[in-house]
């Protein structure tokens, strides 16, 4: 190695810069390499060669390069701190497609996220180095890109290689050829058929089962997977309790009619019922603060702020983004955080840390239609809301039956940490702010 670098030193200084071609700055060479003495975005192979391969030094370059420097290599990103693996769900682009800089190539899908492969460089997807369904890991190349402009696509090669057909044999060569086969080995066509057994025969009282032949096995995602695990651990830790409580929609529906042209004008924003619910859940939390409390280990650790879930379901599975710091929010603001999360999760581009840390989560099922259910706990939470469809009931009201539209609300609660008296309470405040969304304004 100290041979090779005198060499280099005594070169012109033209022919040192040749060697570091691809550099950016190049300081003046002494009789050996210092840390930094380079900033290189795609060395060549003649700048690596006198880096030892046990070098400490590292040269560092935003993608890979291989045989020759004009070509790159897609790799898997970071994925988060907690996620070590994921899934190649997809390609996105196939072989011999233009990408442009920072262009989706593929997605992995996590357990938690759906996440990006982008394109290092402009240029032609020369080949795929892996394939959908492989679990891969941060650094796995994907995918080969050629920044060339001369690259051939595979469909100028299948043109190339599809050449016209050899002429056929004479009949005569044709006959030996194929009495040679004979005698070599038989033609497939010959050998006969399994038959396939006939189907058991089952009482008339058994179900009838359909046909494997209708059947199709499919891999489950990971998210899926993900979501299975923790509701699973939810109830094998959890001593999990439901109560319930109905709320009449009357008035909070009313105030949504009058003010909702007024709202969209100013804010940009339509105004739903869920930021009512936030508020009221708010208040609740603040009423009875246990239930945005949580146990970790023999202690109890109770927040003052308060980070509420909503649980959104997308066609991937359930995810739950974080509103931050509700109690500091408007309803403005509530509704705005709402549709981008909301719309972040559909499109699968939402991030882990807009996902994790919520300390109250809700969840809506009457936007499905659901009347009544009883929610499962979000670990490491201590309780859920639940909401449900709008339904008109005839209610008692001033002593005459009168129809009013009233929605089902659950709370499922840890009975470790809070008792039935603070989950009544909560849904009681619920039910109190819904039915009378002035008590906001005057902290009643």
């Amino acid at each position: 190695m100290a041979s090779n670098l005198a060499r280099l030193a005594r070169r012109p200084v033209a022919t040192t810069l040749l060697l570091l071609r691809g550099c950016k700055h190049v300081r003046q060479f002494s009789h050996h390499i210092l840390p930094g003495s380079t900033e290189c975005l795609r060395p060549t192979r003649k700048v690596i060669d006198f880096l030892p391969r046990t070098s400490p030094y590292q040269v560092w370059s935003r993608s890979f390069a291989s045989d020759g420097g004009n070509r790159v290599e897609a790799v898997v990103p970071f994925m988060g701190e907690s996620i070590t693996d994921g899934t190649l769900a997809t390609f996105l682009k196939k072989p011999g497609d233009r990408v442009a800089v920072d262009e989706p190539i593929a997605q992995i899908e996590t357990d938690k996220v759906t996440i990006d492969v982008v394109s290092p460089e402009a240029g032609v997807i020369e080949k795929l180095t892996a394939k959908e369904g492989d679990t891969v890991t941060p650094g796995t190349k994907i995918a080969v890109i050629s920044p060339s402009e001369t690259h051939v696509s595979p469909s100028e090669e299948k043109a190339e290689k599809a050449a016209p057909p050899p002429p056929p044999p004479p009949p005569a060569e044709k006959e030996k050829v194929g009495q040679k086969a004979d005698k070599v080995e038989p033609p497939k066509t010959e050998k006969p058929k399994a038959v396939s057994p006939p189907p058991p025969k089952v009482s008339p009282s058994e179900p009838q089962l359909p046909p494997k032949e209708r059947e199709r096995r499919v891999p489950m995602p990971r998210l899926r997977k993900r979501v299975a695990t923790r509701l699973k651990d939810s109830q094998n830790t959890f001593a999990m309790l439901t109560t319930f409580n109905e709320v009449n929609m009357t008035n909070l529906m009313k105030l949504r009619s009058d003010y909702k042209d007024e709202f969209l004008k100013k804010h940009g924003v339509k105004l739903g019922l869920m930021s009512g619910f936030i508020k009221a859940a708010v208040s609740a939390l603040q009423n009875q603060p246990v239930i945005n409390a949580v146990i970790d280990g023999d202690d109890i650790i109770y927040r003052d702020y308060i980070d509420i879930s909503i649980a959104v379901g997308t066609s991937k599975g359930l995810v739950v983004p974080v509103l931050r710091n509700v109690d500091a929010m408007n309803f403005a603001d509530i509704e705005k955080t709402i549709n981008t999360l909301a719309k972040k999760a559909n499109e699968g581009t939402i991030s882990i840390d807009e996902m994790a840390g919520g300390t109250f989560t809700i969840s809506n099922g009457g936007v499905y239609g659901s009347l009544l259910s009883t929610p499962i706990i979000n670990p490491p939470q201590s309780a859920i809301l639940g909401m449900h469809s709008i339904v008109p009931r005839p209610m008692v009201v001033d002593s005459s039956i009168v129809s009013r539209p009233m929605m089902y609300v659950a709370l499922t609660y840890d009975h470790r940490l809070i008792d039935g008296r603070e989950a009544v309470f909560f849904l009681r405040r619920i039910k109190d702010v819904v039915e009378d969304p002035r008590r906001l304004l005057l902290d009643l």
